[in-house]
């Protein structure tokens, strides 16, 4: 059952106006890159069946927590970064 109360979701628009729903799977921290990033999903699957997961590094609105501007990730070493943290959740969901 999906109850949204015990989840955490976020909305933004696209360039068409249109409202995504989101829902945040995880947030983690780097020592190494000194950012904070997302993985996220809109729940829906590819052409394989598998459920599309995002990611996207992210910082906070000065002066409002709850505020968040995602930043696309380009950087090799931030995308290294980020499939080892999901191997690593992968792995933990799989116990």
């Amino acid at each position: 059952m999906n109850n949204k109360k015990n989840l955490s979701y976020f909305t933004v628009k696209d360039s068409k106006g249109k409202e995504i729903e989101y829902e945040i799977l995880f947030t983690f921290e780097s020592e190494d890159t000194n950012k904070k990033y997302i993985v996220y999903t809109d729940n829906e699957k590819d052409d394989e069946g598998m459920i599309k997961t995002y990611a996207s590094s992210y910082t906070n609105e000065e002066g409002n927590e709850e505020v968040l501007k995602l930043n696309k990730i380009e950087d090799e070493k931030d995308w290294s970064l980020v499939e080892k943290v999901l191997e690593q959740a992968s792995e933990q969901f799989e116990k």
